[in-house]
């Protein structure tokens, strides 16, 4: 893993997880957020790729709705082609590019 700056102590990586877990679960239908917002949302700016891999490997992660999430330029998750077919489903519409229009679908939860 990177070695970032401002470290996480074991216990600020169990909330850390916890606190990305809770804010996936509320990202609503039809709706898009990044890997970048839920860090700065969990209180850890700088670790959008934590984000990731805290969705990638945390057991019971993929009962969350974890194909709300993607990255700034709204790409989808590489080699998860069924994301694009799932936030489709829900009314998320793609730009001709392929990405997410984040104009329109970006959830901005109050803070």
């Amino acid at each position: 893993m990177k070695d970032y700056p401002d470290k996480m102590t074991a216990e600020e990586a169990r909330r850390f997880g916890e606190d990305v877990l809770n804010i996936v679960s509320q990202i609503p239908r039809g709706r898009v957020t990044t890997y970048g917002d839920i860090a700065l949302l969990a209180g850890w700016p700088s670790h959008a790729r934590m984000v990731g891999r805290t969705l990638r490997y945390t057991p019971g992660a993929d009962k969350l709705p974890c194909h709300r999430v993607v990255n700034k330029m709204g790409r989808t998750a590489p080699g998860w082609g069924k994301q694009r077919e799932l936030l489709e489903d829900e009314g998320v519409q793609f730009k001709a590019n392929g990405h997410v229009d984040m104009g329109r679908f970006l959830w901005e939860p109050e803070i």
